[in-house]
């Protein structure tokens, strides 16, 4: 069996790892450096696990609104990201190529669209696909070819998720995911969902009728179906996001550790610099 490529959710683990590791971690300036260590130690129990043969790490583009923004003011509103943090999420997709990976940013999409068209490439050409994350949203990309793996403790605990356990957390299928995110409503991106719909509603909705739009058509939510539409629309993830090659890889530590010290985090630089000792497959 061909390895698989990794997919990873650059921002969702360099979050995770910026509030999970103490303030004291500093790079070279006296300047903060959790996200880019947290996030570089993460990278490399990937790689030594799974084993891939490519990775992708998906980038949002903070300063830019997409058109799910445009489409839907209160899209995410009310988010604020401390500037400590936003200085090493630009910087990761430096080290990202350092490392001979390939990185996806690029203004109107969200990291999860670089993910979904990843997968989406990688199933058409008969791989299979791991996609690493912390967010849901994501559950709908899982399927036969592809695995997510998702943390349930820090960002070193991952937990493999196929479509399986998306009907275990959500009782619906992982095409349904959009549907059941239009229906039940996201508050972390401030989608308010179908008046009086929690998860247990949408997910019974959707056993019955097997869409949102054949529950409409069924005259169900007749007031709101419009804006329902638009909400699984925003909960649809991109494949049409631009993709760098995904040729297969040979990493590159080397490289990697010198920029590493270039920032003056030289712990996390001699671990990289071991990788180059030992053999990569």
């Amino acid at each position: 069996m061909s390895a698989p490529l990794l997919v990873v959710d650059g921002d969702s683990f360099a979050h995770r790892a910026h509030h999970a590791l103490p303030a004291t971690i500093k790079r070279a300036g006296g300047k903060r450096a959790g996200a880019i260590v947290g996030f570089t130690n993460m990278l490399l129990r990937l790689w030594e696990s799974e084993q891939p043969r490519a990775v992708l790490v998906g980038w949002d583009s903070l300063d830019t609104p997409t058109y799910r923004h445009e489409a839907f003011a209160p899209y995410q509103s009310g988010r604020e990201f401390d500037t400590e943090l936003l200085e090493q999420l630009d910087l990761l997709p430096e080290l990202v190529t350092a490392l001979g990976f390939a990185a996806a940013k690029s203004p109107g999409y969200e990291a999860d669209d670089f993910l979904a068209a990843a997968v989406a490439r990688e199933e058409a050409e008969g791989g299979t696909a791991l996609v690493a994350t912390s967010d849901r949203d994501l559950f709908q990309l899982a399927s036969e070819l592809t695995t997510l793996l998702m943390p349930r403790r820090g960002v070193s605990d991952l937990e493999r998720i196929g479509p399986a356990e998306v009907r275990d957390r959500y009782g619906v299928g992982p095409r349904q995911v959009p549907d059941f995110i239009a229906l039940r409503g996201d508050p972390s991106d401030r989608l308010p969902g179908a008046p009086g719909v929690g998860a247990k509603t949408a997910a019974s909705l959707l056993a019955r009728y097997g869409s949102l739009e054949d529950a409409l058509a069924d005259g169900r939510f007749a007031a709101v179906a419009e804006e329902l539409r638009l909400y699984r629309r925003i909960a649809t993830l991109d494949a049409s996001a631009p993709l760098p090659p995904l040729e297969n890889q040979t990493p590159t530590w080397a490289e990697a550790s010198s920029l590493l010290r270039d920032w003056g985090l030289f712990q996390v630089a001699e671990r990289v610099a071991a990788r180059a000792g030992q053999r990569s497959s």
